[in-house]
């Protein structure tokens, strides 16, 4: 009898999440999307002009939203990095990393080379989201898609480093990256010889309520199927709903200047992953009290 109730109990649950996801979705589609493609001067996204279909309506309303801020060192302003495509490398995750929303600024502001982010590959196989996210310039987040943009499109690539497991670190006082053992990107940027440029975004684990069970299934049912499963509460206890109104800043660190190295041994790749990890330890010195965040610390695991 009980399994029957749970298993009728999870079947409302599962119609009433699919009915809600359809009704928020009807509603950008066919209320703010031509709203704002009317305001924007867009009949449609493009399917060939990426860097034009940056500029959609959703992330421009985002910025204004949040009231983000970029800020970033000398050291990445023209022409320093115009010669070879970047890799950005985003933390912390949160439910959502609004910060990276900004996209034109990946794609214009450093250089003129558009930049493509990276999702969770089975994100561009989902209905409606997977079209959005391509029109955008999303790619699979794996190691061929990365350095075929890198190095045959010569193109930057923008990868949220510490992926569906950063959703699941969080703490009051301390800020979690969980990019200790994250050492791929390296070995990608030394055997494509690109730069890598660190990026914190200050307010992201403020953005929204992650729901953390206490037994930590759904952060290994979440890492086994690649795709986040945890629910999030936003503004007014809204499920899945806007983010909180806080203020977002983010931060670029000192670039990490890796040479090409067709082989990269392990010692290369630790030697430049502890590169990565000192700017990213710097930077949050630099800026966190300015953030009004003074007294919280940064921890790699």
């Amino acid at each position: 009898i009980l399994a029957s109730i749970l298993s009728s109990t999870g079947l409302v649950l599962l119609k009433a999440f699919l009915t809600y996801v359809a009704v928020l979705a009807s509603l950008n589609k066919f209320v703010f999307a031509p709203m704002f493609m009317k305001r924007y001067k867009r009949k449609q996204l493009s399917n060939t002009d990426i860097k034009d279909n940056q500029y959609l309506h959703t992330e421009r309303n985002n910025q204004k939203y949040n009231s983000l801020q970029f800020v970033w060192p000398e050291s990445v302003n023209r022409p320093a990095l115009n010669d070879k495509p970047v890799i950005f490398t985003a933390i912390p995750h949160g439910a959502v990393p609004l910060g990276i929303t900004c996209y034109p600024v990946w794609s214009k502001l450093f250089n003129d080379k558009l930049c493509h982010w990276t999702c969770a590959p089975v994100v561009l196989k989902l209905p409606i989201v997977s079209s959005f996210m391509k029109h955008m310039g999303y790619i699979p987040a794996k190691a061929k898609h990365i350095v075929d943009t890198l190095t045959k499109k010569e193109e930057n690539v923008g990868v949220v480093l510490d992926g569906i497991a950063g959703m699941f670190r969080s703490d009051k006082n301390t800020e979690i990256a969980n990019i200790k053992q994250r050492k791929g990107i390296i070995k990608i940027a030394l055997r494509a010889g690109v730069p890598i440029v660190p990026t914190y975004g200050f307010g992201h684990t403020s953005l929204w309520k992650i729901v953390v069970d206490p037994f930590g299934i759904l952060e290994a049912l979440s890492l086994k199927l690649d795709i986040s499963l945890t629910p999030f509460f936003g503004r007014w206890g809204w499920f899945l709903g806007p983010p909180q109104r806080v203020p977002l800043c983010v931060a670029l660190g000192e670039p990490i200047l890796c040479p090409k190295i067709d082989e990269p041994t392990q010692d290369d790749i630790d030697k430049y992953h502890s590169q990565l990890l000192q700017s990213y330890a710097d930077l949050f010195e630099c800026h966190k009290a300015s953030y009004g965040w003074a007294n919280k610390k940064l921890v790699f695991v």
